[in-house]
């Protein structure tokens, strides 16, 4: 089953709906949906293509390891903000803070 996000319509409905939350590597949106899919937007103020395609996939890791804990059906947008270094568990913990805080995850 993919659970990515792909049209641009769903992410401005999640951009111009969903609630944010903030954390120290990432803001996190997300809205109520049908299914449970989730997406990430980079600018290129985090770097070359090869360090934006890294940090998709340190992303998606860290967000795929607490996906069967969600609750309900959600669509999710993560944006991390610009650093200099991008480390999967600092990714890991803010994505649960975030899950936690939306109240979104089952702990």
């Amino acid at each position: 089953m993919d659970n990515r996000l792909k049209k641009q319509k769903d992410f401005d409905l999640v951009f111009k709906k969903g609630k944010r939350i903030y954390t120290k590597s990432l803001t996190f949106i997300y809205l109520k949906s049908e299914n449970l899919k989730f997406g990430i937007s980079l600018s290129k103020k985090h770097g070359k293509a090869v360090v934006r395609n890294r940090i998709k996939r340190l992303i998606r890791a860290a967000f795929k390891s607490y996906i069967k804990n969600v609750a309900e059906n959600y669509y999710i947008v993560i944006l991390p903000k610009v650093s200099e270094t991008y480390e999967y568990n600092v990714f890991c913990e803010d994505i649960l803070e975030s899950l936690k805080k939306g109240n979104i995850i089952n702990v």
